[in-house]
């Protein structure tokens, strides 16, 4: 809003030029994010204390987190709105990188809000069914690679290309239908990583603020001809827009953390975590870079392994001998790690620090190709 406001007003007086460049809205959108969820944290996580909107904790997850059953869920809303409220400030509406973020997120959003009603609200433990949550991403996902096949979004890059990392010159051209499969697939993927991460105080927080900080700079580097021609990437007109999103996301979660950190005041719940893996998905999507986000998410596809081998494995060894055998203490992996005695501050801080790890190794990949 400010870029169409206050541009124009360029040929009156040069200090409007400033909004103009990305670099100085991207950082405009960080502050107003952690400022936003700074002044509304305390009034959402009274009224959700208000309204008894307190967290469920499964009796079959470590005894250690029975004493936080009742801390306010659902705070994800206060995540959303520190990023939509930034986002339509400095950010140029009339992109449609900006326009299809802004889209995933409140629909995603959405979707974890309603699963968050039925579980705290309702009372109905099981929440929103698994196949409608499923259908739901799913849509989401189906949708942002249909318009991106249509509209030709990435200028002079065909709409189902994607990036290889560590490869100058070698990238992977889907045929259309399937690229529109691929999108969803990495949509509902990243969506339910993120969910299935969000298990101790702040770990998913941290972690998104990293990977969103890190897609940040990559979207500002892919949105410049200079930057993208020097590094051999992709040239992607117009995502530059996507700095400001991610940053504005980056700020929400560290506003987010103030409250989250351990011991967690309120939790974002699906509404925040649903909405987070979908729309880390979907920015890795538009900036062709899905196979730079298993490096960036590292940490995140780990804890979505660590579940389904778990899974797998038990089904299995209970299939063949009669009795399920397990391959970590419990999953997801971060529960892991509380049963072989680290204490909780300990495995948030030692997960933050391998996100950061695979950030550096995502940059990494600029010059190691």
């Amino acid at each position: 809003m400010l870029y169409h406001l206050l541009v124009p007003l360029a040929q009156y007086n040069i200090a409007f030029n400033l909004f103009r460049f990305q670099t100085f809205r991207a950082a405009g959108a960080v502050v107003t994010a952690f400022l936003v969820a700074f002044w509304f944290g305390p009034a959402i996580i009274s009224r959700l204390r208000m309204l008894k909107v307190g967290q469920v904790v499964r009796t079959e997850g470590p005894q250690t987190h029975l004493g936080k059953s009742g801390t306010p869920t659902m705070g994800g809303v206060l995540i959303i709105l520190s990023t939509v409220i930034p986002v339509f400030l400095w950010a140029r509406l009339d992109n449609w990188y900006t326009v299809l973020a802004l889209v995933t997120l409140i629909v995603l959003g959405a979707v974890g809000f309603l699963d968050d009603y039925l579980k705290i609200v309702r009372k109905n433990t099981g929440g929103l069914k698994g196949r409608y949550k499923i259908l739901g991403q799913a849509g989401i996902g189906l949708l942002l690679g249909a318009v991106l096949v249509l509209f030709d979004v990435s200028g002079d890059i065909p709409s189902t290309w994607t990036q290889i990392p560590f490869f100058k010159s070698i990238h992977v051209d889907f045929w259309w239908p399937l690229y529109i499969l691929w999108v969803a697939f990495i949509v509902i993927g990243c969506s339910n990583a993120v969910n299935l991460t969000d298990g101790l105080d702040g770990l998913a927080a941290g972690l998104s603020a990293i990977a969103c900080a890190t897609f940040g700079v990559f979207a500002y580097l892919l949105g410049r001809v200079d930057a993208s021609d020097y590094l051999n990437v992709f040239y992607l007109p117009g995502s530059g827009e996507l700095t400001i999103f991610c940053l504005a996301l980056a700020g929400g979660c560290m506003g987010f953390l103030w409250f989250n950190a351990h011991p967690a005041e309120v939790f974002m719940g699906d509404t925040g975590s649903l909405a987070i893996g979908g729309v880390l998905g979907a920015v890795a999507v538009m900036l062709k870079a899905e196979f730079l986000l298993a490096i960036v998410g590292a940490v995140f596809v780990a804890e979505a392994v660590s579940v389904a081998s778990q899974t797998l494995y038990f089904k299995w060894t209970k299939s063949r001998t009669g009795v399920g055998k397990r391959i970590f203490r419990m999953a997801p992996l971060h529960h892991h790690f509380e049963q072989i005695g680290w204490h909780e501050s300990k495995v948030i801080i030692r997960f933050w620090i391998a996100g950061i790890i695979c950030a550096m190794a995502a940059f990494a990949t600029l010059k190691i190709r």
